[in-house]
């Protein structure tokens, strides 16, 4: 037996497995491409447009930091910009979480011990996973260039910014097959990754800053910290502007080293095992740790402070940016008309610090699926039944699990209202000001939040099996109504399926009462279904 016998059986079992969520994943990105391609078309219909945003876009720094550089002034150019960053990411984590679901969490759920003692090498688990997620990216790639076609762009660059995509996607599966020897726990390997995206956002960010302007002044050439980065590779492809086909090589390479060195890593390990040994806890638990809240809380700590690190750089340069932003846009009419569509109406400044506190709403709503999903774990990890079998109720823990969720939601939205208004008000010369009129329009986006936390809830309840599934499908269905819906011209039966949509779009429009009291009295129905749902089924051993 070789160190590669059984792959192909294990790559099918990965195909079972994750057969919805590959197919989500495969047609998902394509469709949301070709969205986003045509409301960019919407915003930029000629050329006069096209060159000023190009412009702009080349000499503004924050514009830089979060779309990229800029390759030219053609519709095809403009669509990367804008989507190229938000694709890029979505691909990143999904292949991330997808490798380490199917090679760390095998080994922490005691499956992989279990398929070893079958005629299975040693190489096969890993190399099945890498093979099924390398072909969905491929394959999305392949759709999401017919998608761009579909939208009337050029096919040679809609070939290579979805080769870009793709790439992004295979860079990050290589670096999480290596993660994955490295933590002992699947959270852990997660984590890594997650963090090595990050990483990778900064220093293409830091590139494409300190990049040189070209003499008209509607290209950037991004320094060296881009090139060192996975997410600034797809930007260097330069889709639409002078394509440079040899580019899509250095993710290719990454997946080769990628391999290579997770190969040798399994070599130095034993089944279950990391090579970052687990950091010893004290002797004695605190406390604390003796109620579902202070277990709750130990376990969001972390991840709601790297929520709120990110919250606070991107609330902050948004800030900022709102006076430029408002001068960027000032000779299109057909994007004023879109930020009001988004934020609400309204001078336009307010609508777009309205669009961006929309924007920062939908963001969390993902920590909130997140932090809730813990619950859908603990019970697939065996570890709700030990707690089940002390004094706590059903309902004191899950009702422990939403409160701790909804707590950490109200800090990020204050914490997002309060870092955007400091921003907007150090250029306004009212940083306290704006501050406390940010933070507390950004609060009144929590009942829509409330609804997020009632529909995992509920769908926890009530189909705990499909409950991550569905949970990430609605929420993403959340962002596409409720963020591009008004551009995208949906019908307002459609839009009115997003609770986002009902919020008041304050500081663009006045607050009312009404929407956020609906809001909330729906979430609780929610909440009520998922708890008596949670409470009549059985916990599965």
């Amino acid at each position: 037996m070789n160190a590669l016998t059984g792959t192909a059986l294990l790559a099918r079992l990965v195909l079972r497995r994750d057969r919805i969520r590959l197919a989500i994943w495969v047609l998902g990105t394509p469709l949301l491409g070709y969205a986003l391609a045509g409301s960019v078309a919407g915003i930029y219909p000629d050329q006069a447009a096209r060159q000023g945003y190009a412009t702009t876009s080349a000499s503004s720094l924050v514009a830089r930091a979060f779309n990229g550089p800029i390759a030219g002034t053609d519709l095809g150019a403009v669509v990367v910009a804008e989507t190229y960053v938000t694709l890029a990411l979505i691909v990143a984590l999904l292949s991330t979480f997808a490798v380490t679901r199917h090679t760390r969490q095998n080994e922490e759920t005691g499956r992989a011990e279990l398929l070893g003692a079958s005629v299975v090498g040693r190489y096969a688990p890993l190399t099945a996973a890498l093979l099924v997620i390398v072909a969905a990216n491929a394959l999305a790639a392949v759709l999401l260039a017919l998608a761009l076609v579909g939208a009337g762009l050029p096919l040679a660059g809609s070939v290579a910014a979805a080769g870009a995509i793709g790439g992004v996607g295979v860079a990050f599966t290589a670096i999480a097959a290596v993660t994955a020897q490295l933590s002992v726990t699947s959270r852990g390997a997660n984590a890594l990754a997650a963090a090595t995206v990050g990483i990778s956002f900064v220093l293409r960010a830091a590139g494409d800053v300190l990049g040189e302007q070209s003499a008209d002044g509607t290209r950037v050439q991004s320094a060296w910290p881009s090139w060192i980065s996975p997410l600034g590779w797809g930007n260097q492809v330069r889709a639409f502007g002078g394509e440079r086909w040899w580019a899509l090589a250095l993710p290719v390479a990454l997946l080769l080293a990628g391999v290579v060195v997770a190969y040798a890593l399994a070599e130095r390990r034993d089944q279950g095992a990391g090579l970052i040994a687990p950091r010893r806890g004290p002797a004695t638990a605190a406390p604390r740790l003796l109620s579902p809240a202070g277990v709750a809380w130990r376990m969001q700590r972390g991840t709601l402070l790297g929520w709120a690190v990110g919250l606070a750089v991107l609330g902050f340069s948004m800030g900022i940016a709102a006076d430029e932003f408002n001068a960027m846009i000032d000779q299109n009419p057909a994007a004023a008309e879109a930020i009001n569509a988004m934020g609400g109406g309204g001078a336009l400044v307010d609508a777009y610090l309205a669009a961006m506190l929309g924007l920062f709403a939908l963001t969390i709503g993902a920590y909130v699926v997140q932090a809730l999903l813990r619950v859908r774990g603990d019970e697939a990890d065996g570890v709700l039944e030990a707690v089940l079998a002390t004094a706590v109720s059903r309902t004191r823990w899950l009702g422990t699990q939403v409160l701790a969720a909804t707590l950490g939601a109200v800090a990020l939205l204050l914490l997002a209202g309060l870092t955007t208004g400091l921003g907007y008000g150090l250029v306004t010369d009212d940083p306290l000001g704006q501050a406390l009129d940010l933070g507390g329009a950004a609060l009144l986006r929590l009942p829509a939040l409330l609804v997020v936390a009632g529909v995992v809830t509920a769908l926890f309840g009530l189909l705990p099996r499909w409950s991550v599934v569905l949970s990430w499908t609605v929420l993403l269905v959340f962002l596409l109504l409720g963020q591009l819906g008004a551009v995208l011209e949906l019908p307002q039966a459609a839009l009115d399926l997003s609770p986002y949509t009902h919020v008041p779009s304050v500081p663009a429009v006045d607050p009312a009462a009404l929407p956020l009291v609906v809001l909330t009295a729906v979430a609780a129905a929610l909440l009520a279904v998922g708890v008596t749902a949670f409470r009549r089924r059985d916990v599965p051993s």
